[in-house]
C-alpha cells in the first residue's frame, strides 16, 4: 500500500524485539506446555518436538498433504515457506505457528484427537479461578451506579479484561496477575469513549458486532458489555464473532462462549441474572454467535472477504477486542505512534471501536505529547500490558 511507505512490516529479525521474543521464547514454552497437558501418543509428541525444532532452528515447512485448508495456506505461505520463522512477517508467522500446532496434535485429522482443544486446560483453569468469582461478584456494585458510570464500568471491564490473555502470561514466564487498572502503572493513552457513547445515543438501536479476542476472563466482560448494550436499548441485536477453531492459545471459540455463559449463569447475585438474560438473548435471537474462516487468516481486515464485509457494514458499530485484532485493523507495521487511527482503519466497513491493551509493538492514534512522555518514561509501554487504548472511528 502506498500509505505504508516507510513503515516497516514487523518481523522477528531484530534481536531483543518483542516479535523475536514471542518466536524464540513464547512459542517453545507453549509447545512444551501443550505437550505436558495431554497424554499424547508418541506420534503426536514427535510432531510437537519436530515443530519446536523447526521453529527454532529450521525453515518453514508446508502443511501436510490433504489438509482441509491446504490450498488457502499454500497461497498465503508462498512467499514464506522455506525461510526462517524469524525472517517473515510476524503476523503471518504467529498465525501459521498456531495452525501448525493444531496439525501436530491432530486437531483436524480423523482420529481420537480430532477436535480436542489443546488450550482447553489453560482456559478452564482460568475460568474456575478465584479472580473470576471476584469479578462477577463486583457486578452487584456496578448495578447500583448511575447509567453513565455503569457505561464506563462495563466498557472498562471489557478493555482491561484483555490483560488476561494467556499467551501474554506464558511469555512472561508464569501465569500471574497483571497490574490492576487502578494502579498508577496502568493508563489509557487514547480515550474515545465519549464519542463512542454519543454515537450509540444518536443511532437507531440496530445491531452491534463484537470481534472477540480471548476466552475466560476477557470473554466474560465482553458478554457483560453486550448485555448492557441490549439492556439499555443501545443495541437492538448483538453479534459475537469468535474463532471457528482454537487459535492463539486463549482465543474464544463457540464452546468457550458456552463455558463462560454457564459460569456467569451459575454465579450468585447480579451476575446470575445477567447470565440468564444472555442465555435468553441467544435462544431468542437477539444475540448471535458467528464464526468465519477469515478470523484465523494471517491477513489484515482490509483484505476481508465480501460476505464478512457486507455483514459488518450493516452494524451500528463493530467493537474490536484485543491486540491481534488491532494489528489486523491498522496493519502490523512499525507505524509512527501519532499515525491516525481513522486513516489506518479506513478500509474497515462501518463505525469501529477498538478496545486494546497494548501487548505488541504496533500503536497508532496517540497524541504527540502523550507519545513523547511514554517514549521518555523508559518503560516497555508498547508491550507491558499496562497501557491501553479506546479508539473510535465513526
Amino acid at each position: 500500500m502506498p500509505e505504508a511507505a516507510g513503515a516497516r512490516v514487523v518481523t522477528g529479525e531484530e534481536p531483543g524485539s518483542f516479535a523475536r521474543s514471542v518466536l524464540a521464547r513464547r512459542h517453545p514454552a507453549l509447545i512444551r506446555q501443550v505437550r505436558d497437558a495431554f497424554p499424547y501418543p508418541p506420534e503426536r509428541q514427535r510432531a510437537l518436538d519436530a515443530l519446536l525444532e523447526e521453529t527454532q532452528h529450521g525453515v518453514i515447512a508446508p502443511l501436510l498433504p490433504g489438509a482441509h485448508d491446504g490450498e488457502r495456506w499454500a497461497v498465503w505461505g508462498a512467499p514464506h515457506v522455506g525461510r526462517s520463522w524469524f525472517d517473515v512477517p510476524f503476523l503471518w508467522a504467529e498465525s501459521y505457528f498456531y495452525r501448525r500446532l493444531l496439525e501436530a496434535v491432530g486437531y483436524f485429522r480423523p482420529g481420537p484427537w480430532q477436535g480436542i482443544d489443546p488450550f482447553a486446560p489453560f482456559k478452564r483453569a482460568e475460568l474456575g479461578g478465584a479472580a473470576v468469582a471476584e469479578e462477577l461478584a463486583a457486578l452487584d456494585d456496578v448495578a447500583a451506579l448511575p447509567l453513565e458510570a455503569r457505561d464506563q464500568a462495563v466498557l472498562g471491564g471489557a478493555l482491561w479484561g484483555n490483560r488476561a490473555d494467556l499467551g501474554f502470561r506464558i511469555s512472561a514466564g508464569q501465569p500471574r496477575e497483571a497490574t490492576d487498572p487502578g494502579d498508577p502503572g496502568t493508563r489509557v493513552v487514547a480515550d474515545d469513549s465519549a464519542p463512542f457513547w454519543r454515537h450509540l445515543a444518536e443511532s437507531a438501536p440496530t445491531t452491534v458486532h463484537l470481534l472477540a479476542d480471548n476466552a475466560g476472563r476477557e470473554l466474560i466482560p465482553d458478554l457483560i458489555l453486550l448485555d448492557h448494550l441490549l439492556r439499555t436499548g443501545r443495541a437492538g441485536k448483538a453479534v459475537l464473532h469468535v474463532k471457528p477453531y482454537p487459535y492463539f492459545v486463549s482465543d474464544a471459540t463457540t464452546s468457550d462462549v458456552v463455558d463462560c455463559l454457564r459460569r456467569i449463569t451459575d454465579a450468585p447475585g447480579r451476575a446470575g441474572r445477567i447470565g440468564a438474560r444472555l442465555w435468553d438473548a441467544l435462544t431468542g435471537g437477539r444475540l448471535t454467535v458467528r464464526t468465519h474462516p477469515f478470523s484465523c487468516a494471517p491477513l489484515p481486515y482490509a483484505d476481508m472477504p465480501a460476505d464478512l464485509r457486507a455483514d459488518l457494514s450493516a452494524a451500528a458499530v463493530t467493537v474490536s477486542k484485543g491486540d491481534l485484532n488491532y494489528r489486523r485493523l491498522v496493519g502490523d507495521r512499525r507505524w509512527p505512534g501519532t499515525a491516525g487511527f481513522a486513516e489506518r482503519t479506513a478500509a474497515f466497513p462501518g463505525p469501529l471501536l477498538a478496545l486494546r491493551t497494548l501487548k505488541s509493538d504496533v500503536a497508532v492514534g496517540i497524541e504527540a505529547s502523550t507519545l513523547d512522555a511514554l517514549e521518555g518514561s523508559g518503560e516497555a509501554w508498547r508491550t507491558s500490558g499496562t497501557y491501553a487504548v479506546i479508539q473510535f472511528r465513526p
